[in-house]
């Protein structure tokens, strides 16, 4: 993150980014895999507006998942299903992504787009009141 831009712009411009990632991960024209795809980025995007504002960021989503891990699910910030979500999504879109003949199910998509819009809803509420609170 760069240090001259106000943390609680960065979360919001992550949130508006992982809010239009929802609006594709549901569009049911779209592949499974892109769904699955844009609904783990609107996973991704959330956490990011969380760090956002303790100013953390990571060129590896690796480094997010696990700041994010342990600083809010693990804390109780959130609730540890989270950490489910996170994971389960991580998994699928790598390897729908890497594997050639990788093929995800319409119900796990569904399932995983209905946890990013849980998530997002969440941290949508956190950050709103981590802003109005600062």
């Amino acid at each position: 993150m760069q240090p001259d831009y106000d943390p609680r712009d960065v979360a919001a411009f992550r949130l508006h980014q992982a809010r239009e990632c929802l609006k594709d991960a549901n569009l049911e024209e779209n592949s499974l895999k892109t769904r699955a795809n844009r609904s783990y980025y609107c996973i991704f995007n959330a956490m990011r507006a969380v760090l956002a504002l303790d100013k953390f960021d990571s060129k590896r989503h690796s480094g997010i998942i696990d700041n994010f891990r342990k600083n809010y699910i693990k804390t109780g910030i959130f609730p540890k299903d989270f950490s489910n979500f996170v994971v389960d999504a991580f998994d699928i879109r790598l390897e729908s992504d890497y594997e050639d003949f990788y093929v995800v199910s319409k119900s796990k998509v569904n399932s995983q787009v209905e946890h990013a819009k849980t998530l997002l809803e969440a941290v949508e509420k956190y950050v709103g009141e981590r802003i109005q609170n600062s």
